[in-house]
């Protein structure tokens, strides 16, 4: 194949050598990703930070822990990168479509190395707000990209496990952050710049190295179908799924799927700008906008369950918790070792008992320990400080905060950023899961701008409102959210064709669109080759799409015979 370079590893690996190498680079993403959510938590509490440069708060004489004077600019600072995020994720999405993964990966990573510059050099609060919306710009294009890029490369039957370990390393990044501030502390005592200024730029090198090697990787196969570069795409499959032995005719099936919904959905959709997107104009079976509400929801919720306010605010959260600040900052690094060891679980279990399963006892464990860490901190509080009740209570609530952190890590971490990345049309995907980002930008910005003030008026009983939350996405999934797990990523839009929106509805139009259109649904899935034995050539052939009236429509073939006959057709080709 001389038209990908020879430097790509897509000419040295194959199979699950070559997916472990791009899930690597994904997970680098997902690293910097992850560090950079976690950093703030810890330069948040550095003295010369909030007191000198930012100048939103003093330390307490006594305690030693950060009294916050401004709360809304120590929300502002944080809650503007995802500001940056959103604009971000929107130009990514567009350029992803429009110009390839990989340049996408590479353009966001450059964008945010300036970003980081920027927030590392900082002067002032003024300096910093625009440094980090520079950040966010760089994060929202490698978010709206990276997933997109891993879910395309990936086996159907594997794909939410290669995304969940892509997540254990994102919180990884997290760990890092954390005990990088930790050491950093100590340095000088913790109150120069160094403390803050040198995790902020610790994330710079994981960028340049994903900016210098995303090159060498290779390009999604479903776009360079979708931009008309088969050759390439065909030769990519047949890297990523073999070609030899029990492989023969693995990738060749995938191609044609791949051809044929391509082939629909333009078909399908008249229009694919975001805001046709939004409300679903144009989009007529392939139902997108119904796809963007559920995707941005899911993430909107993903940071309301609480996840946010402990990630960012975790020092504040044991504070009132009743823990000294002086252990506050090793406590707050212990939890996010056990976050990411939790993380593993979801690596084994999300393919087995899928997405939907996997949200669901999410919810009722973390609920149940949101309700427990506001009741024990509240009983904790309302005894003398330092008293043996006192720490009893405090030790149960940080107990149930370290139980909420690593069933989210289980969990929630990874569904929300896999799903919007499975279920999009190939026509818009990277926009679709740009989608998503919007929603976890929200989410987050909206909740970070607030949650200064929400602790400082409710104090523990913030854990309420996440209790809450949790309880409400039970129904939510249940109803709405069809399961995508162990369907290719060509099904999806078999499973949104239903003019309803409910799941069970869903999933009965689903079972008959399957038998109606087979050439959608991969004759190699049902253990068919679709490779000639005699001639070692595609029974389909490679010259166009089979010839019936593909249509995502139950309506549209309700003649048994001819349908019956439109199958043999395919089958014998």
């Amino acid at each position: 194949m001389d038209i990908i370079p020879r430097s790509n590893v897509v000419h040295k690996l194959e199979k699950r050598s070559l997916l472990i190498a791009i899930n690597c680079i994904a997970g680098l993403s997902i690293f910097f990703f992850g560090y950079d959510q976690g950093m703030m938590g810890g330069v948040n509490g550095a003295v010369d930070y909030y007191d000198t440069t930012m100048k939103f708060g003093h330390q307490d004489p006594t305690t030693g822990a950060p009294v916050i004077d401004n709360t809304l600019l120590q929300g502002g600072i944080v809650s503007i990168y995802y500001l940056g995020t959103l604009i971000g994720c929107l130009i990514g999405g567009w350029f992803g479509d429009r110009y390839g993964r990989i340049k996408t990966i590479g353009l966001g990573a450059g964008w945010a190395v300036i970003g980081a510059t920027l927030q590392t050099s900082a002067q002032n609060h003024t300096w910093m707000i625009c440094a980090r919306l520079v950040n966010g710009w760089g994060t929202g294009m490698l978010n709206a990209i990276v997933p997109v890029w891993a879910t395309e490369t990936a086996e159907h039957k594997s794909r939410g496990q290669f995304v969940a370990i892509e997540f254990t390393l994102n919180i990884f990044g997290v760990v890092v952050a954390y005990w990088i501030e930790y050491g950093a502390a100590f340095y000088k005592g913790g109150t120069g710049e160094f403390t803050w200024r040198f995790p902020i730029a610790f994330q710079i090198a994981p960028l340049l190295l994903l900016f210098a090697i995303c090159w060498l990787f290779p390009e999604s196969p479903r776009w360079l179908v979708k931009v008309g570069r088969e050759e390439e795409a065909r030769y990519i499959l047949g890297r990523l799924r073999g070609e030899t032995g029990e492989d023969v005719g693995k990738a060749e099936a995938e191609f044609q799927d791949i051809r044929n919904i391509a082939e629909l959905e333009r078909k399908t959709a008249k229009t694919q700008s975001y805001i046709s997107m939004l409300f679903g104009i144009g989009s007529g079976k392939l139902h997108t906008g119904r796809r963007v509400q559920l995707v941005i929801w899911l993430q909107i919720m993903q940071e309301w369950i609480g996840i946010a306010g402990v990630t960012i605010f975790a020092p504040t959260i044991f504070r009132t918790a009743g823990i000294p600040n002086a252990q506050v900052q090793w406590i707050s690094g212990l939890n996010t070792i056990t976050y990411m060891f939790a993380t593993l679980i979801c690596v084994f279990t999300l393919d087995r008992i899928g997405r939907r399963w996997t949200l669901y006892w999410g919810s009722v464990v973390q609920g149940i320990s949101m309700f427990l860490a506001g009741g024990l901190s509240t009983a904790g509080l309302q005894h003398p400080a330092g008293s043996a009740l006192a720490r009893g209570y405090s030790s149960g609530a940080v107990a149930m905060i370290f139980l909420f952190t690593a069933t989210f890590g289980a969990t929630w971490l990874t569904v929300p950023w896999l799903y919007p990345a499975e279920i999009f049309p190939l026509e818009v995907r990277a926009k679709g899961n740009a989608w998503g980002v919007v929603g976890w930008s929200i989410g987050n910005g909206w909740l970070t701008l607030i949650l200064p003030v929400i602790f400082k008026a409710l104090e523990q009983k913030t854990y309420y409102i996440f209790g809450v939350a949790n309880i409400i996405t039970l129904p939510m999934v249940y109803c709405l959210y069809p399961e995508s797990n162990q369907r290719t990523l060509e099904e999806m839009n078999l499973l949104f064709a239903s003019d309803s929106i409910w799941n069970w509805e869903a999933e009965k139009n689903f079972a008959i669109l399957k038998e109606q259109n087979p050439e959608l649904v991969q004759a190699a899935q049902r253990g068919n080759s679709v490779i000639d034995p005699e001639t070692g050539l595609p029974k389909s052939g490679r010259q166009g799409s089979v010839s019936r009236n593909m249509s995502l429509d139950v309506n549209a073939l309700t003649h048994h015979e001819d349908a019956y006959e439109e199958k043999q057709t395919f089958k014998h080709g």
